[in-house]
């Protein structure tokens, strides 16, 4: 194994991956939306970065090209999966669907590169994969930003009256804690987050049929 920058900084987005479950473990709300938000950033910055510097500077390696995806399935899935375990009532419905489309591909793909063995050159990654993979991660990095936004609003809102609540939302009182701010930022994030993810989702099936339609003749009895 040889290790440089780039392996270096695959090796800790793999290891933030997990990060992102215990932050919601040990912090309370909104602190853990935040470093959760920030960690899963600064990962899809990294995720750029160390392809970035590996070709620049010609440092390209087979760990690194094990490593990376890895870093990138198990992100994106532990992300999906505290999404979906912390998001409120109204919104999980919307969320399991494109999040199982998303972990169902990833792992579909990831056993038919494990069947095909040495073969599984013939899946390389296409230029529409990194833009499935991006669109998930803006998805996901706004859907966190919602959260953000939500328990602001719980927390300025607690033990406030319903009826003032709603007088504020309807601008006939006015708002002296940036209610209205904090509301229309929590509906258009999880708005714009969930038009994303299923946009993901969609570029993932794609993407997953593209690849079992090129592992078929690898497929085949007697190949």
């Amino acid at each position: 194994m040889k290790w440089n920058l780039p392996n270096i900084l695959t090796v800790l987005r793999l290891i933030a991956a997990p990060g992102l479950a215990i932050m919601f473990l040990y912090f309370t709300r909104p602190w853990a939306d935040w470093f959760a938000l920030i960690l899963f950033v600064g990962a899809a910055v990294t995720d750029w970065i160390d392809g970035h510097l590996a070709r620049a500077w010609s440092q390209e390696t087979k760990l690194g090209a094990m490593l990376d995806p890895i870093a990138d399935k198990a992100m994106v899935v532990i992300a999906l999966m505290v999404l979906v375990g912390y998001s409120g009532e109204g919104w999980t419905p919307w969320l399991v669907l494109p999040a199982t489309f998303i972990m169902f591909r990833e792992v579909f793909v990831s056993g038919l590169r494990e069947y095909l063995g040495d073969t599984a050159g013939t899946l390389k990654v296409t230029a529409l994969a990194k833009w499935k993979t991006t669109a998930q991660m803006i998805a996901i990095a706004v859907l966190f930003s919602k959260g953000i936004f939500e328990h602001h609003l719980v927390m300025s809102t607690w033990g406030m009256d319903e009826v003032l609540f709603n007088q504020i939302m309807a601008g006939q009182v006015e708002d002296l804690h940036g209610l209205r701010w904090q509301y229309d930022g929590m509906v258009w994030s999880g708005r714009v987050g969930l038009w994303l993810l299923w946009l993901a989702a969609a570029l993932t099936l794609v993407t997953g049929w593209d690849y079992f339609r090129k592992a078929l003749p690898h497929l085949r009895e007697g190949h």
